[in-house]
Order: structure tokens, then C-alpha cells, then sequence
């Protein structure tokens, strides 16, 4: 009876006695190992394993395959070069049983590729995910935002009222030639706010106010002072 079986990547037809060399295993030369991954026992084919199958063999040695070179050259202005040699490690073996039920009641140590831990031995020593333990935090969370008491906004402090320029009593200014808003509101804040007192103003008062105000002459050339008089 033979069977075909998986290992290291490569597929193996067996038959009890057989001698061959596989992918380094995890084992030392002496003991015996089962391969679980069998695809066809006999005339039984798997989908795509056969249950419960199994193929028990000796290990003889921890062996080397034949050495390959691996020459790299790089054709270019500064050219370059390189020589590598590989050893495959491998294991040798002799077939000392076939199972076609019972393998996995057999107590015989898997044969794993490597000399590593197997992929399944990974799995179950990881942790397992704790997704259900965030979920739980979420709502903890909220609740405990919704309880927290909230935080009286401050009061807005009203923003300061510009003093009003007092004008009490004052005669419109702006009935003077050329005098708008803006030339009044100067006016004001200059302390004058009536005709009587433009018509009173000196050459000195005109000097002073030009300077004071900057404008240029404005008071001679529009003739406030005549204008201020007859409506004082």
C-alpha cells in the first residue's frame, strides 16, 4: 500500500520502507514522527485530506543537501560582483508505517518542517482579541461623560462703551462750508462746539487749530470765521 503525503511545500509518494529526504524536520536522528497531511492511501483520496490518515517514519539523519553557487554580476560603469553558496538542510528518513484510520488516537510525535513551532501551537498561545472588553468600555464611557456634571460658562464681559463726545448744547457744526462728520466730530473732540466760538477765534486760535487738526488752511480758505458769525 503507498500514500501520498505533504511536507515541507512538496508532495512525497510513500510506500512502508522507503528512504527519502524532506525538508529539515524537528526531530533528532532516532525518533519516529507521523505526517497528518496525507492526500491518497490507497485507493482513498482526500478533499483534500483523508481523515484520520497518517504516515509514521524513522528519522536516520539531519543532513545537508548538494551545495548550489549563486553568482550575481552587475554590468556597469563600476561593475560588481558576487559569489554565494547554499546548503540546504534537509532530513533523511525511512518510512515505517502507513495508517489509514487511528492516526490521530496514535500518540506519535507530528513531523513539523523547521525545527520551529508549529503555525496551530502560534494560535493558540496568542492572546485572544479584546474587542469585547473596548466595546464594554464604550459605553462606561459615556455614561460617565453624561453624569459629569457640566461647567457654568462664564459670564461675557460687555464689551466698554466708547464715551460719547458731549455735545450738550452744541450748535451744528456741519452748516459751515466744507465741515461733514468727520471734520465735526475733530471739532468736538478739539472743544468747539458752538458758531460763537469760531467767530471769536484769532489769527493765533486760527494758527493753533491748523496745526492742532491739520487743516491746512481750510479755516481761512473756506471762511468759517464770516460764516460762523452770522449764523452765531
Amino acid at each position: 500500500m503507498f500514500a501520498v503525503l505533504k511536507t515541507g511545500g512538496k508532495q512525497y509518494k510513500v510506500a512502508s520502507g522507503d528512504v527519502l529526504r524532506v525538508e529539515k524536520l524537528d526531530a533528532a536522528a532516532g525518533d519516529t514522527v507521523q505526517f497528518n497531511e496525507i492526500l491518497m492511501v490507497g485507493g482513498t483520496v482526500g478533499a483534500p485530506l483523508v481523515k484520520d490518515a497518517g504516515v509514521q517514519a524513522e528519522i536516520i539523519d539531519q543532513i545537508k543537501g548538494v551545495k548550489t553557487i549563486n553568482f550575481v554580476k552587475r554590468r556597469r560603469k563600476h561593475s560588481s560582483k558576487r559569489t554565494k553558496g547554499h546548503r540546504q538542510q534537509l532530513t533523511l528518513l525511512r518510512i515505517t508505517d502507513i495508517l489509514e484510520k487511528g492516526a490521530d488516537k496514535s500518540g506519535v510525535k507530528a513531523a513539523i518542517n523547521g525545527g520551529g513551532v508549529s503555525v496551530a501551537a502560534v494560535e493558540a498561545a496568542a492572546p485572544a482579541p479584546k474587542k469585547k472588553a473596548k466595546a464594554a468600555a464604550k459605553p462606561a464611557a459615556k455614561a460617565e461623560k453624561a453624569a459629569a456634571p457640566k461647567k457654568e460658562a462664564a459670564p461675557k464681559k460687555a464689551a466698554p462703551k466708547k464715551a460719547a463726545a458731549k455735545t450738550d448744547g452744541a450748535d451744528d457744526l456741519k452748516q459751515l462750508s466744507g465741515v461733514g462728520p468727520a471734520l465735526e466730530k475733530k471739532l468736538h473732540e478739539a472743544g468747539v462746539t458752538t458758531f460763537a466760538q469760531v467767530a471769536a477765534w484769532t489769527d493765533a486760535d486760527v494758527a493753533a487749530m491748523d496745526e492742532k487738526l491739520s487743516f491746512k488752511g481750510r479755516i481761512e480758505r473756506e471762511g468759517w470765521i464770516d460764516q460762523a458769525k452770522k449764523l452765531a
